[in-house]
């Protein structure tokens, strides 16, 4: 009879320790003398990964709106107050498409899960460059410039080889943090000096309403709170998946916290803002290294695990490779964004097997 129990509870389905060693193994006890618990306890937690999964998505469209309304909130405050356009697009602006990826990556930080903080960063540049700009490029090509290829395609490649450098030895340190947000403040000091925004960056030009100062706490508040949902539920996640976090947010949570990333550079492509479209994702990735990571280095120093190394290698020859197609001909065809959006989707299976 019990070889009979310990045989109904693995072949009938009613062991799921395969697919969620993490969280099923404390069972296994009673699931050799109570088959009928099994059946039970699997629905239980099929049900928590249900509502894990419902809480991610929640999260990510908490980040999408609340970045959205910011932007426009705190634009149209900064315009009010007789701030120049120009000082806009290079703080509220370019900082607005960043913030889902703030909110993740130094909230994680500030918790010690140092893996999802850096792999969040990491992956949303590589998702930014490979399945977005890919994807846009493959709706309509987009038009490249010198500008942007010579000024923030040179400075991406040169700091994403610092960032590889930094974690050489697998940890980023206060001090690599503090020289990263130092050298963000010393390229926004440039543009500022040269009276230039990344490029094409769209800058609210509205005056501001009552509304706006109730609109931009809570915006706030949105992005903050859905970053930390986010984070935890992205955790639940990888442990009932018998995954590490590394992996979940390298992909799951990078792909989140770029949805605005995607519906901006959609958007602006359709518009015929070609540079506004590159010059979006490369912005957003140079802040995301130096302003998001950074600012969690300093908070908090990090360390990646081994595997994750990989990933930052790929990333400095996605950004090579996203460079040299926006050289060649000054614009990305439909095919170089097939190409971009496959190794997007090769990196995605890779991760997932390690």
């Amino acid at each position: 009879m019990k070889s009979y129990v310990i045989s109904h509870c693995s072949s009938a389905g009613y062991s799921p320790f395969r697919h969620f060693p993490v969280i099923v193994a404390p069972l296994a006890f009673r699931c050799r003398h109570m088959p009928e618990d099994c059946g039970t306890s699997l629905m239980i937690r099929t049900g928590i990964m249900v509502l894990h999964a419902l809480i991610l998505v929640v999260s990510i469209f908490m980040l999408w709106f609340g970045a959205k309304y910011l932007v426009e909130s705190a634009g149209r405050i900064a315009e009010s107050l007789g701030i120049s356009e120009l000082v806009i697009g290079l703080t509220v602006v370019a900082f607005g498409t960043s913030a889902p990826e703030f909110a993740v990556t130094v909230g994680a930080a500030l918790k010690g899960q140092a893996d999802i903080s850096v792999s969040n960063i990491v992956g949303s540049n590589i998702f930014n460059l490979g399945f977005i700009l890919g994807t846009v490029a493959i709706v309509k090509s987009i038009t490249s410039s010198r500008k942007l290829v010579y000024r923030d395609g040179v400075f991406m490649i040169a700091i994403t080889f610092m960032l590889l450098l930094f974690f050489r030895d697998l940890h980023l340190s206060r001090i690599e943090g503090i020289i990263l947000f130092t050298l963000l403040i010393a390229y926004l000091f440039f543009l500022f000096l040269k009276k230039e925004v990344l490029e094409e960056e769209e800058i609210p030009g509205e005056k501001a309403t009552w509304k706006d100062y109730c609109i931009l706490p809570a915006s706030i508040a949105g992005v903050v709170a859905g970053g930390h949902f986010l984070v935890e539920s992205a955790s639940a996640i990888a442990a009932a998946m018998g995954v590490s976090p590394w992996v979940i947010g390298v992909t799951i949570v990078a792909a989140g916290t770029s949805a605005p990333e995607m519906a901006t550079s959609l958007a602006a492509v359709i518009k015929g803002k070609h540079g506004m479209s590159a010059g979006n994702l490369i912005g957003s990735d140079i802040f995301n290294i130096l302003g998001v990571l950074g600012i969690a280095g300093i908070f908090n120093p990090m360390s990646i695990p081994a595997a994750g190394y990989s990933s930052l290698i790929m990333l400095s020859g996605m950004v090579i490779l996203v460079m040299f197609f926006l050289r060649t001909g000054w614009r990305l065809s439909r095919i170089e964004g097939i190409i971009l959006v496959s190794i997007g989707l090769v990196r995605w299976i890779f991760d997932f097997m390690q």
